[in-house]
């Protein structure tokens, strides 16, 4: 993916999986990543801690849409 943005940081992997399922099925590219936060907390170790979601930078608008449209019902 070109020109990615942060979307918003989730305190779990669980919780970034679940958003990037609703973007995906929306047809939005999207993936989760450790925030630079977490990424020390486990000595480099891809588990646990705050994910930041990531997506495309044509994609943002749409995004941030799709999940307020999904939190408002």
């Amino acid at each position: 993916m070109d020109d990615l943005v942060v979307l918003e940081a989730v305190p779990t992997e669980t919780e970034a999986e679940l958003i990037c399922s609703i973007l995906r099925n929306a047809g939005i590219h999207c993936l989760q990543r450790q925030t630079s936060f977490s990424a020390g907390m486990t000595d480099g170790l891809p588990v646990g801690g705050p994910r930041e979601i990531v997506v495309r930078g044509e994609d943002a608008g749409k995004a941030r849409e799709t999940l307020e449209l999904r939190r408002r019902s």
